[in-house]
């Protein structure tokens, strides 16, 4: 195991390459400091679009962009792939699964993990959605249930290998399950015309009373609106109890699926050594205006980790993008300021607003004064993301793919890519 000492600039390890820590270490280019972004992948992912490629509508290639290309150019940050295990507070340095890490500040922006609320059989054979390998992990799952589907002489069997599963009534949950019935309507039953997709059925279960519970209530209304529209079925005021990998139980009743997908809830990835005092519900990490956690003096938590209340947002801010980027802004901007002596500025979050998308032509907008929804807020969702994605190269891959998609209706990434198991030949 090896031991990353420091040298003589101050550093600034951060742990993680999401929306946060990604955004805070180009802004912290071309400082003084020296930047080690340390992560289990060597690239960033853009999260928002995962249920685009575990619904073959988009390559992985094309949310995906390698870190050390976007830092190719800078002569202050390091790229480290491994995960963090252990915080020595004392020493001020970061036990890694390649070794120990010296730091001056460290940074959590680890991001979050699905939470499964200790359902150890929903663990062990839900899918879920946090990453690109599980979003192909959805894709092969889907496709490899079509497949059997064909061959089964069993009705009950070939139903439930079609049938598909989405728990949690969130942004992620209501668009896999907008994006997977306009797959079942248009492309499906050109490639298996042996299957009677009528009799597929695509359930939406969450336990509140509401989907995209965040956002406006007239958001919500259209939601599901529009879902209804596309024959998904809502099952909301429902709670799972159990999943043995052939039927979803709940309340007195049990649904026949194969393709089980659980996006119920997330909590953060926990990282030993911050002061269990700091931690509340899911393992956020209390921080006060500064992102500073609290009882720490060089320990940051930025993005889907931090727990910040300030007046507007007294049970702290949404797990959203927008509060990762505006964090890692105003953080960054704030260590530029240590090294001036200056004055450190609070954080004060600026709600731009939020949306989902549900189908071709369909989304819903909650902006400061006013919502929209249906074509506009579709063609708003398509503008917002596309402006985000990291690389020229991969904004435009994703226009041309929307593009030819819209118009033939098709998604040419049906690819079922699995790993092989390797052995040796006698």
């Amino acid at each position: 195991m090896m031991h990353i000492q420091k040298n003589e600039k101050k550093r600034i390890v951060i742990i993680g390459a999401g929306f946060a820590g990604l955004r805070l270490a180009r802004k912290l280019m071309k400082t003084e400091y020296e930047i080690l972004l340390i992560d289990k992948y060597n690239f960033h992912q853009f999260q928002p679009l995962f249920y685009q490629v575990a619904s073959a509508g988009l390559d992985p290639g094309s949310i995906s962009f390698p870190l050390r290309k976007i830092f190719k150019h800078s002569h202050n940050v390091s790229i480290r792939l491994c995960e963090a295990k252990e915080i020595d507070t004392q020493n001020n340095t970061l036990l890694t699964t390649i070794g120990k890490i010296d730091y001056d500040y460290l940074v959590m922006a680890q991001g979050t993990d699905t939470n499964y609320f200790g359902m150890s059989s929903i663990y062990e054979k839900a899918l879920s959605m946090k990453s690109t390998p599980e979003a192909l992990q959805i894709r092969n799952t889907l496709l490899n249930n079509l497949e059997e589907a064909l061959v089964t002489d069993d009705v009950e069997d070939r139903v439930a290998l079609m049938n598909i599963a989405i728990v949690g009534g969130g942004a992620t949950g209501v668009e896999l399950a907008g994006a997977l019935s306009e797959m079942r309507k248009y492309v499906l039953p050109h490639d298996y015309p042996e299957l009677d997709f009528r009799t597929m059925n695509i359930y939406l279960i969450e336990a509140s009373s509401s989907i995209l519970s965040s956002m406006s209530s007239h958001a919500q209304s259209k939601a599901i609106q529009y879902l209804k529209k596309l024959n998904i079925e809502v099952m909301l005021d429902t709670v799972v109890k159990d999943y043995d990998g052939q039927f979803v139980y709940i309340k007195n009743q049990k649904i026949a699926c194969r393709t089980f997908i659980w996006a119920a809830g997330v909590t953060v990835n926990k990282v030993k050594g911050i002061n269990e005092t700091c931690l509340i519900k899911n393992n956020r990490i209390k921080t006060d205006r500064f992102n500073l956690v609290e009882g720490h003096d060089s320990i940051f938590a930025i993005g889907d980790a931090a727990y910040m209340a300030e007046p507007k947002f007294p049970n702290g801010h949404p797990q959203v993008a927008q509060v990762a980027i505006q964090q890692a802004d105003n953080l960054a901007n704030n260590l530029k300021r240590k090294l001036l002596n200056k004055e450190l500025q609070e954080f004060t979050y600026k709600d731009l607003g939020s949306m989902a998308t549900v189908g071709r032509n369909l989304a819903v907008v909650d902006l400061k004064h006013f919502n929209i929804s249906g074509f506009f807020a579709w063609l708003f969702w398509l503008f917002v993301h596309l402006m985000a994605i990291v690389g020229v190269k991969n904004k435009l891959f994703i226009f041309i793919n929307w593009v030819i998609n819209y118009f033939t209706l098709d998604q040419s990434l049906r690819l079922i890519i699995n790993t092989p198991n390797k052995t040796k030949k006698k």
